[in-house]
């Protein structure tokens, strides 16, 4: 009998490693984690004077590169995201302690991967907030010369009678 555990089924597009549109949704992780990288080199990092707020920041931070990895194509399976960003989380941690004004924080690391666990359970576990981020954006298009009657014969680009923002 086959282990019940949560698993992300694969999408069209990330079984197809020819696509070069879906490995494209590798660029944001990699984006999130040189940030997360550039901050926490920095001695003193801007922030709030509220009690442990840097620990909410990290359970955000860390939960959505959890949820921006648990989407990357080529991922079958929901705790290798969270064993990554976790496991990241405690190198960045390390690499921390050699940045002067800055020293290691259990506590950060918990953060990091609860951030990390809720944010995949999350997209596992509760189907309208993954279709909501699954959501395709289809941006308006400006109709172009041709495609616009209006426009066609006209060699002046004054804005149509509905695009006036009055």
């Amino acid at each position: 009998m086959a282990a019940n555990h949560p698993t992300i089924r694969p999408r069209p597009s990330s079984l197809a490693p020819t696509n070069r549109a879906s490995w494209l949704r590798w660029l944001y992780p990699v984006a999130l984690s040189a940030m997360v990288v550039i901050a926490s080199g920095r001695g003193q990092v801007a922030g709030p004077d509220i009690v442990n707020f840097d620990k909410l920041v990290h359970f955000g931070v860390f939960g959505l590169l959890a949820t921006l990895v648990v989407r990357s194509p080529g991922l079958r399976h929901a705790w290798v995201a969270v064993l990554a960003v976790s496991l990241f989380g405690i190198g960045d941690e390390f690499r921390q302690s050699f940045t002067p004004g800055r020293f290691v924080e259990f506590a950060d690391w918990v953060a990091d991967t609860l951030g990390a666990l809720t944010a995949v359970l999350a997209y596992v576990l509760w189907p309208a907030y993954r279709r909501l981020l699954e959501y395709p954006l289809r941006w308006p298009r400006r109709a172009s010369r041709a495609a616009c009657p209006a426009r066609a014969h006209s060699s002046v680009s004054a804005p149509l009678p509905h695009e006036n923002s009055a």
